[in-house]
């Protein structure tokens, strides 16, 4: 990269509107740690109030922290890199629901737009998550990804949209492109396992409302419930630079700044607190928000709560992704995309395992007999049944010894 960086426009507007000199040295900080390709300066300013202060430092700096470069030369096809043959690549099953999202897009941001102006903009946005859908097409869309690509394409230069597209729906929302919601769902189980460290009475007050309140948010990194341009780059500032469980604990942060008002709404109306909690407070104190989210993952790392190792399976991205405190970890710039594609797989793989347990407990619990009848045949059939769908995964003794539990609990 060219060690001489141009103040970019919106810089130098900023500039002669009239940066504090504190601001002003926290650019030529932000902009040499960019130089420096020091990931550990950017993650510690993005979690500073203001984060990365403008889009022209942002188009620095989230590159470096999703592991491209800012520079238009990193077009590793294995990254994502635009392709000329997309259009020729087979159809993703999720096209139209994508263009049913797309047709809703922009509605809040940038602001007056011409009519050309925003269809151009849908036209790129379709492009952009077509692409990426037919170059990868075991990824599976969801509905709102669309907030997500939207930021980066408003915010990044052209040359890196599919990059950092790919490389943050491998390596950083994985879990929400899989074929199945319940890796999202058991992100959210932790929000309570928060909640009842943090503060055991708000816990207690909310424990018969589900948690899928935070579903919207934690699925689009809030990118679908924040409104403003400005409000969700500052909090992509910190959401790239961070571990993907910040987001859970980001919403932890959300319920315990609104306590006093959800202590007002009474414990056995759960829908009325979930109406109040699917909706992010306004106005939106985003600054307070982070450092709280950041100082309750501080006090109560991931892997003190019970549902992290419960409910969040190894090949998770709240997992892959964890960074170790002494600065390692699997988010380090240099795993690709390849990498990304096996912990897929790999959890695929184990969505399909428990599926076959889930059919193998109904089918044994619908063919269960009296104590006393002989226990291989029914041992035999569902072992038939899980053999249909496919070769067994991992130990067959383990599978062998769960079924036999069954079986002697039915005998007593």
């Amino acid at each position: 990269m060219d060690d001489s960086i141009e103040p970019s426009h919106d810089e130098k507007t900023a500039n002669e509107n009239g940066l504090s000199d504190a601001e002003d040295d926290k650019k030529d900080f932000i902009l040499e740690a960019c130089r420096q390709r020091d990931l550990d300066a950017l993650r510690i300013i993005a979690q500073s109030p203001g984060g990365f202060l403008t889009d022209s430092i942002r188009q620095q700096a989230w590159p470096l922290l999703l592991g491209l470069s800012p520079s238009s030369d990193d077009k590793s096809e294995s990254d994502g890199a635009v392709s000329s043959s997309w259009k020729s690549l087979p159809r993703h099953k999720d096209e139209d629901q994508v263009q049913l999202d797309v047709n809703r897009a922009f509605i809040y941001y940038p602001p007056n737009q011409t009519p050309s102006q925003l269809a151009h903009q849908k036209d790129l946005l379709s492009t952009l998550i077509v692409s990426l859908l037919r170059h990868h097409p075991y990824l599976c869309y969801f509905q709102g990804y669309h907030d997500i690509a939207q930021v980066l394409l408003l915010i990044l230069p052209p040359s890196l949209h599919l990059p950092a597209l790919t490389r943050l729906s491998h390596l950083h929302i994985r879990d929400f492109m899989l074929p199945s919601l319940s890796p999202a769902i058991a992100q959210l189980r932790l929000i309570p396992a928060i909640l009842s460290l943090a503060d055991p009475a708000l816990w207690h007050h909310l424990s018969l409302t589900q948690p899928f309140f935070a579903l919207s948010g934690t699925l689009t990194m809030y990118a679908h419930d924040i409104t403003t341009l400005g409000e969700i780059t500052r909090l992509f500032d910190v959401l790239l630079a961070r571990d993907p469980v910040f987001t859970v604990y980001l919403f932890a942060a959300i319920i315990l700044s609104r306590r006093r008002e959800l202590f007002d709404t009474p414990r056995d109306e759960p829908e009325m607190l979930h109406s109040i909690l699917s909706k992010l407070p306004s106005p939106l104190d985003l600054e307070g928000l982070i450092a709280s989210a950041v100082e309750l993952e501080g006090l109560f790392p991931p892997e003190t709560l019970p549902a992290w190792r419960r409910a969040v399976s190894r090949w998770s991205v709240l997992k892959t992704a964890r960074r170790r405190k002494d600065g390692g970890g699997m988010q380090d710039a240099q795993v690709g995309v390849e990498q990304g594609r096996v912990w897929f797989e790999n959890q695929v793989e184990e969505l399909r395992w428990e599926e076959r347990k889930v059919k193998a407990r109904k089918w044994v619990w619908k063919h269960r007999r009296p104590a006393g009848m002989v226990g291989a045949a029914v041992l035999v059939g569902v072992l038939a049944v899980l053999l249909q769908k496919g070769p067994l995964p991992g130990p067959v003794v383990s599978g062998l010894g769960y079924v036999s539990g069954l079986l002697a609990r039915w005998r007593r």
